[in-house]
């Protein structure tokens, strides 16, 4: 059904490719992690987007969102940082990490574990800007729940990106995370590119792209906020569904806004 799925979607859209995605692997420090590829006919050059997933055990290659961005010519990389997906014999589940930590300093763990998987994010970037046939002047990274609070965090390096979106970044740990809320806020006012931050009505907590988007302006950072009708019916829906399976409904906005970076 998934595979039916991403061809209907593959078809729907312009010039789309439903080929399957090259399986790649990039070293990250000691690790060999693994990641999908989904490339545009031709030769490039390229623009690129690195596809960050969530907390999620076991990723996926994201065929969904592979078929609509490479059928609008840009390459989409879907790297899976250690300990998930076809990296998980390359470290722990981030999850299980997590709860191993004492209640007491679980927070400060989630943003311990947040920077240290931001390193598999970097070394990730790295390996596609090095692509023969991506423009390595012409990338973004975007990513939902963990991935999206990957993407602030990378948003505010100096690492040759365009621009950023970031889907719901922190929306099921904003409110009993307050050392996460404020490692985000600090990345939010050094944001070196701008952010598109977005999320759907119905998701579980709208607080952190909105105060994100307030810091971003306070702090004079190009940046967009888009809160964009609900998705499906549930809480689940509008966070995780919205972000992996709703590219009808974020497709346009957030082309729209690579697209007008990207020229």
């Amino acid at each position: 059904m998934r595979v039916l799925l991403w061809l209907a979607i593959a078809w729907s859209i312009p010039g789309a490719a439903a080929a399957e995605p090259e399986e790649v692997s990039f070293p990250s420090g000691g690790a060999t992690l693994r990641g999908f590829v989904f490339k545009p006919a031709g030769d490039g050059p390229f623009p690129a987007v690195l596809y960050n997933h969530g907390s999620e055990r076991l990723p996926g290659s994201k065929p969904e969102i592979g078929a609509l961005f490479a059928g609008k010519g840009y390459v989409l990389f879907v790297p899976h940082r250690r300990g998930q997906g076809r990296s998980q014999a390359q470290g722990t589940y981030i999850m299980d990490a997590l709860k191993a930590a004492p209640a007491s300093s679980r927070d400060a763990r989630l943003v311990e574990l947040q920077e240290q998987h931001q390193l598999d994010v970097l070394a990730a970037l790295s390996y596609l800007q090095g692509l023969p046939y991506v423009d390595r002047s012409r990338t973004a990274v975007a990513g939902c729940s963990f991935g999206g609070i990957q993407t602030v965090l990378a948003a505010e390096k100096n690492v040759g990106l365009r621009v950023a979106v970031a889907f719901a970044p922190g929306a099921m740990t904003w409110a009993g995370s307050p050392e996460l809320r404020s490692r985000l806020i600090a990345a939010a006012r050094k944001a070196t590119v701008p952010v598109l931050l977005i999320q759907a009505q119905n998701d579980y907590d709208l607080a952190p792209t909105r105060v994100l988007a307030d810091e971003m302006e306070r702090s004079g950072r190009p940046h967009k906020l888009a809160v964009l009708p609900a998705y499906g019916s549930t809480n689940q829906d509008g966070h995780g569904k919205f972000c992996f399976s709703g590219v009808e409904a974020w497709g346009p906005e957030v082309l729209a806004f690579l697209d007008a970076a990207m020229k």
